[in-house]
C-alpha cells in the first residue's frame, strides 16, 4: 500500500437497512477508515462535517430523501444548567468521575452488559461479547479516553478514587471539544439520570480544558430517543449552510457559526 493511499481517505456507501429511529424508513451510511498517522486530524475534520466514530470507522448518514439526523454540539463555555439540571448534579454529588486511558476491564463490561440487557435487548449491539466490547474500546487510532463514574467511598477524600462503578463514557478528545462516542450506566441506578449527568460532566470537563464544544452525535426531531439532546443549550446544529446556533428549543439561528 502506498503512502498516498494510506493518507487519502476512501469513502464507501452501505446498502439500505431499516432505520432504527424512524419507523418505515431505511438508512444508508457513508464511511471511511480512520487509520495511520493522520487519523486524529481526519477524525477532527470529519467530526466537524457531521461524522461520528465507531472503532476505526468514521461514518455519517447518507439516506435518500431524508436529512432527519442532525449533528449537535453544546457550546460549553456558555452553557448554564437549568433548575432540573442542577437537581441532577445534586443527586449525583456522591459520584466521582475518573478519566483513564482507553483500556477495557471486566468491571466495565459487567455494567455494559447489564445496560444492554435492560435498555437495548433487541438492538444491534445486544449480542456483543466481552471481546466485542474490548474492540469497541481499544480499536481507536485517535486520542480516546475512558471516564469511569464511581460512588464515593469512605477513603475517597484521601485517595480521590471512588468505589462501585456506576457508569462509563468512551470519549474522543478533539482539537475543539470532547466527542461522546458511547456511554452506558448501571440500570439499577436509573433514578440518578446518569445519561444526563455524564453530559453535564463532559460540559464541565470541556470548559476546564478550554475546549469550546461537546459533541453529542445525532439529534432527530420527533424521535423520543433523541429528545434529550435538544435540552442542552445553547447548542449548534449542523445544517447544509454550516453550524447554526440554537439558544432555545424551537429556535434556529439564521447565520452559520464558525
Amino acid at each position: 500500500m502506498t503512502q498516498h493511499s494510506r493518507d487519502t481517505p476512501q469513502f464507501y456507501l452501505t446498502a439500505p437497512s431499516p432505520c432504527p429511529y424512524l419507523p418505515g424508513r431505511h438508512e444508508r451510511k457513508v464511511f471511511t477508515h480512520l487509520v495511520g498517522e493522520r487519523a486524529g486530524d481526519l477524525n477532527d475534520l470529519l467530526t466537524h462535517g457531521g461524522f461520528r466514530r465507531s472503532q476505526s470507522i468514521a461514518y455519517r448518514p447518507a439516506c435518500d430523501q431524508c436529512r432527519a439526523c442532525v449533528s449537535v454540539r453544546v457550546v460549553a463555555n456558555e452553557f448554564r444548567p437549568s433548575r432540573n439540571f442542577r437537581k441532577v448534579m445534586a443527586r449525583n454529588a456522591d459520584i466521582i468521575g475518573e478519566q483513564r486511558s482507553a483500556v477495557p476491564t471486566s468491571e466495565q463490561y459487567s455494567v455494559f452488559r447489564a445496560y444492554l440487557d435492560a435498555r437495548h435487548r433487541h438492538g444491534g449491539m445486544a449480542d456483543m461479547t466481552v471481546l466485542d466490547y474490548a474492540m469497541m474500546v481499544e480499536d481507536s487510532h485517535v486520542e480516546t479516553r475512558i471516564i469511569e463514574y464511581r460512588k464515593r467511598g469512605p477513603d475517597s477524600g484521601i485517595t480521590g478514587r471512588g468505589e462501585e462503578l456506576i457508569a462509563v463514557a468512551l470519549t474522543d478528545v478533539l482539537s475543539d471539544g470532547l466527542s461522546m462516542v458511547y456511554s452506558f450506566f448501571e440500570p439499577s441506578q436509573v433514578s440518578r439520570s446518569m445519561g444526563t449527568f455524564m453530559i453535564l460532566d463532559h460540559i464541565a470537563r470541556a470548559r476546564r480544558q478550554g475546549l469550546p464544544y461537546v459533541y453529542l452525535g445525532y439529534w432527530i426531531e420527533g424521535s423520543k430517543k433523541m429528545d434529550y439532546k435538544a435540552r442542552f443549550l445553547p447548542q449548534q446544529r449542523l445544517a447544509p449552510s454550516g453550524w447554526l446556533r440554537i439558544d432555545a428549543e424551537g429556535d434556529m439561528a439564521s447565520e452559520p457559526q464558525d
